[in-house]
């Protein structure tokens, strides 16, 4: 497919290329989408320079979306960009989509942290016709220094929990799958909704395999618990997934698990952790958003914004 290339006015240009093969800092837009017909990424260029980009996957009912079987989408600023500069991008976005024929346009926009920009792009998305679809919290432990001060702080009482319950925290790159499916089964037998697709984090961890960091609990050499976490970002850890096995009785599994994550953090020396999201189908999830304070020094929100193009 060739190139698209559009001169926007004398300072700015839209250029609208085929996804992948650019290794963006958030690699999941490197990825193709199964069951979707086009992937594009939009860049807003300025003397030559990448200023701020999206990629979109395109259904076949012609709807883009920012970014499906994705944590989120959304706009990436390189540099600091003025308002202005900013809503002329979604603009000139909107419109190459109306010149496609692109009938619906559906964006996530990472929580705050992953950019200080997003809250002006969300503002700017609301002024130029976008509506909410979905607002999700996250919460988040911000700064690298913190991090290790709390991973030093907390070492000798969570070793202590550790001896206590008889069981061993260990963490490196992911060898085999198989945890894969016990992360599945265990969370299924405790009622919880699963959405784990097997095959897509296989090939994300060929590929990437320094992006994705498995916690194993084990009990007498056994595993009985899975955490895994992921640097969407260089600077960040997201918390995807865990489990524990119900079978077995473990008090402050989950504090464990989530120590765990801030050790990796901590030799990965990332800016911030992302503990994720604490819905229920219809409403927030407020004893694990309990839980997780006593991980988190901030919380900010993932929204969704639709646009009938």
């Amino acid at each position: 497919m060739e190139a698209f290339k559009q001169k926007i006015n004398e300072t700015f240009e839209l250029k609208v290329v085929p996804s992948f093969g650019k290794n963006w800092d958030y690699f999941l837009r490197d990825f193709p989408i199964p069951g979707y017909s086009e992937q594009l990424d939009f860049l807003w260029i300025k003397k030559g320079k990448i200023r701020a980009s999206i990629s979109f996957a395109i259904s076949k009912e012609c709807e883009a979306i920012s970014l499906p079987q994705s944590p989120f989408g959304g706009f990436w600023v390189e540099e600091n960009l003025n308002s202005e500069a900013l809503e002329g991008f979604i603009r000139a976005v909107i419109l190459e989509f109306s010149k496609r024929g692109i009938t619906r346009l559906t964006i996530t926009e990472a929580p705050k942290p992953y950019g200080q920009a997003n809250d002006l792009v969300s503002y700017l998305l609301f002024k130029c016709g976008f509506e909410q679809k979905e607002v999700v919290s996250h919460q988040f432990f911000i700064g690298r220094k913190k991090i290790k001060k709390l991973v030093q702080k907390e070492q000798t009482l969570f070793f202590a929990k550790a001896n206590k319950e008889g069981i061993q925290m260990i963490h490196g790159p992911i060898q085999n799958f198989g945890f894969l499916q016990e992360i599945k089964s265990w969370n299924l037998k405790r009622g919880y909704v699963v959405n784990l697709e097997d095959n897509r984090i296989v090939q994300q961890v060929s590929v990437c395999p320094e992006r994705y960091f498995l916690s194993t609990i084990l009990k007498n050499k056994e595993p009985i618990g899975y955490s895994l976490g992921v640097k969407l970002t260089s600077n960040s850890i997201y918390y995807y997934q865990s489990a524990i096995n119900p079978k077995v009785s473990l008090k402050n599994g989950g504090e464990l698990i989530l120590y765990e994550l801030f050790r990796i953090a901590a030799e990965q020396k990332v800016d911030f952790i992302d503990l994720g999201s604490s819905d229920l189908e219809t409403s927030a999830n407020h004893s694990l958003m309990f839980f997780k304070s006593r991980f988190a020094n901030d919380i900010s929100n993932k929204i969704t914004w639709t646009l009938n193009n």
